[in-house]
């Protein structure tokens, strides 16, 4: 388990792989989380990325001013599907485009999609809700 802000930075900047492994994978109590997303805005992505990060936290990811954070909790097979649909109606392409990428994205969400301005958005959409009913 991660104990701190200041280990989960140490282990995320390391350059030992079971360092950067165990960033991505290790749970950790939620003031961490919170401490480092309140004061560390360079480890967002990397919250957002590991394994184990309570939904609360995706939360206030979801709505970062960093699309790449965004693309990053969009990316999350564990996402309830109010999240889903926030980032379903994400001002940015690549957000919603990893969402409609995302394996566990429901009907409802890639409906959403479907009809998206964006045509690669769309395209995605369409072919997994074809997909799905082909199953």
């Amino acid at each position: 388990m991660i104990e701190s802000a200041a280990e989960f930075i140490r282990l995320r900047t390391s350059e030992n792989l079971d360092d950067y492994h165990q960033a991505a994978t290790d749970s950790a109590p939620i003031d961490v989380w919170y401490e480092l997303v309140g004061e560390h805005p360079e480890m967002k992505f990397w919250v957002a990325q590991n394994k184990t990060v309570p939904v609360d936290i995706l939360e206030i990811l979801s709505t970062d001013a960093d699309p790449k954070v965004r693309w990053m909790v969009a990316s999350k097979n564990r996402l309830p599907q109010h999240l889903q649909l926030r980032l379903a109606n994400d001002d940015d392409e690549s957000v919603r485009h990893r969402i409609a990428c995302n394996k566990k994205a429901i009907e409802a969400v890639l409906q959403v999609l479907a009809v998206d301005e964006s045509e690669l958005v769309r395209l995605k959409a369409i072919d997994r809700l074809r997909s799905a009913n082909h199953k």
